[in-house]
């Protein structure tokens, strides 16, 4: 298997059972949403420090990311509670 699919089915397995939502893990990672979406879908060829600030954003280690037995399973397809939307203030 791919090792960016790999990657990006654990991301999103890890983040699910977390609870959390993308935008959620952006925030953590500082990165866009898009682009943590684009991680699970496998579009990314991501850095090792990409991988790194992925597992310190979803308390893991490095390595459940590249496991490719985890990845092989089926991926829950629940959704994650959305983050709520800032309000926008006038200035």
């Amino acid at each position: 298997m791919d090792i960016r699919l790999v990657f990006g089915r654990n991301l999103r397995r890890y983040r699910l059972a977390a609870g959390l939502s993308q935008e959620a893990v952006a925030e953590r990672m500082g990165v866009d949403r898009a682009h943590v979406s684009s991680m699970e879908r496998g579009q990314q060829n991501v850095t090792l420090l990409t991988v790194w600030e992925t597992a310190q954003a979803l308390g893991r280690r490095s390595a459940e990311f590249l496991d490719e037995a985890a990845a092989a399973a089926p991926v829950p397809s629940g959704k994650a509670a959305k983050a709520p939307r800032r309000k926008r203030t006038k200035s």
